[in-house]
């Protein structure tokens, strides 16, 4: 199981919150929260409640100013565990919305959609058939990120109008 702790203020100071689950809104738990420790699992933390807005991955590790550290111009708002997953991973991707244009299933990382698929929009759609993964705005895993978890995503649009370029697989061992 995950774990993580959030605190009021930077550098662990303030009051805490601990979660070892899906939290929709914590600012019900306390005021603001500007820096974690993530004590076990992997984690998405978003700057607004019912997982909502920006998303940013958490693993093991001490984020004493995650604001600084990604620009994030506001607190953290709601969190979600990402279970571990053993097994295959498993994504067809689309050019297009609706799972139209071309179609690649993927079972590994991809750093850039236009250099192995020459997709200059990027990916459109997907279907997750397994695993989870996150997908990034721009090549090389870079800006906006977003969690997929297993099911079909036929738009995203949905995602602020986002096309993500690159894409990469949450692994076991970030564990």
């Amino acid at each position: 199981m995950g774990r993580v702790i959030f605190y009021e203020d930077r550098n662990f100071m303030g009051r805490s919150y601990e979660c070892t689950s899906d939290c929709s809104d914590i600012y019900s738990y306390m005021s603001r929260c500007h820096s974690c420790r993530v004590e076990s699992g992997c984690w998405m933390v978003y700057d607004r409640p019912n997982f909502m807005g920006n998303q940013y991955f958490m693993r093991r590790g001490e984020y004493a100013d995650y604001m600084s550290m990604w620009g994030f111009n506001n607190c953290i708002r709601s969190c979600r565990m990402i279970p571990m997953h053993r097994g295959s991973y498993r994504m067809r991707v689309y050019e297009r919305e609706n799972f139209m244009g071309q179609m690649h299933e993927v079972m590994e990382d991809c750093d850039s959609f236009m250099d192995r698929y020459h997709w200059s929009s990027g990916c459109m759609s997907c279907h997750v058939m397994d695993g989870h993964w996150l997908m990034y705005e721009q090549p090389h895993y870079r800006g906006r990120m977003w969690y997929f978890r297993p099911g079909e995503y036929r738009s995203f649009r949905d995602f602020s109008g986002m096309r993500f370029m690159s894409m990469r697989r949450i692994m076991d061992s970030w564990y």
